[in-house]
């Protein structure tokens, strides 16, 4: 049978320098395949440089890991487009283009390059699309989180080659991003001098409706679910599909102790809906599968 792989996605949200380093040394001797390092969402999160991701990127690489350096989502400023730069140029791990200026860079000039991944906010929705990124080198596609199991399963039918794919398994989804700051705006602070307030909220702010209800997530510029998508109960169809890569999202606590459910699930020693019930209480809030699905993102679909 084929091995489904666990990746360790980017880590979204903002924590303490050593926080941060405790928990990818912890990760090292997790049953993960592939990790993925860097600053995806804020270029003033700067706990950790690039020279530090490189740092970690070497030591997940001496456990065995593939190490992949994953590109920010919106490159603002003349300084965010040389940190990208740099990580295109770094010249010895794969790379996650997250939006086209990472494209460019990885496909222009003398040498492109012609292994590196087609991230999930380029918006590839169909087949043409992602034919023309893999044209372009893109061996490994992740799916939009938005996506349902059958729209990737017609997207997949519709290549003329493979390529590996990838999809969002865990964690709160990204659902939007912005140029202004929504926690900044929170505590009534402009974004160049928020303050760096996304530090304190290991797994983003809370946003309720006025009747209490959770709605979404606030973090940073990314807008996020309120509730965590999660695919431990869907694994037998995500299997059977042949999706090769599953990434799970790093949370502020217990993300050693999904990536063990997911492993333990994928491999049999219990089953998938066991699983999923012993996740619920290590979650920051409810789960919720309804896109893979097809449905409302918030609901959470049982299967039969």
């Amino acid at each position: 049978m084929k091995h489904t792989q666990l990746a360790l996605g980017p880590l979204l949200y903002y924590w303490p320098r050593q926080a941060t380093l405790a928990f990818y040394a912890d990760m090292a001797d997790a049953p993960i395949d592939t990790v993925y390092l860097g600053e995806t969402v804020c270029s003033r999160r700067h706990e950790l440089r690039l020279a530090d991701w490189l740092d970690v990127a070497e030591a997940f690489a001496d456990a065995g890991k593939e190490v992949v350096l994953s590109s920010q989502v919106l490159v603002e400023s003349e300084s965010d487009l040389k940190t990208l730069r740099r990580i295109v140029d770094n010249g010895r791990f794969r790379v996650e283009a997250n939006d086209m200026g990472a494209v460019h860079l990885l496909t222009g000039g003398d040498h492109p390059a012609r292994n590196w991944i087609a991230g999930p906010t380029l918006n590839i929705f169909n087949p043409v699309t992602l034919g023309m990124f893999a044209d372009l080198g893109a061996t490994r596609w992740v799916a939009p989180p938005e996506m349902s199991r059958r729209q990737i399963s017609d997207l997949r039918a519709g290549l003329a080659r493979d390529i590996e794919v990838e999809i969002f398994a865990h964690g709160r989804l990204p659902l939007a991003y912005s140029a202004r700051c929504f926690t900044a705006r929170h505590f009534n602070l402009q974004k160049d001098t928020c303050e760096f307030r996304c530090l304190e909220f290991a797994d983003g702010i809370p946003l309720k409706t006025r009747e209490g209800a959770p709605f979404l997530t606030l973090n940073g510029i990314q807008t996020q679910s309120a509730h965590v998508h999660t695919l431990l109960g869907d694994l037998p169809a995500i299997v059977a599909d042949g999706i090769d890569i599953l990434r799970i999202s790093p949370q502020g606590e217990h993300t050693g102790a999904l990536i063990r459910l997911f492993r333990d699930a994928l491999d049999g020693i219990q089953t998938p809906g066991d699983a999923l019930d012993k996740a619920r209480p290590l979650l920051p809030e409810r789960p919720c599968n309804g896109f893979w699905h097809g449905r409302p993102g918030v609901e959470q679909f049982v299967t039969a």
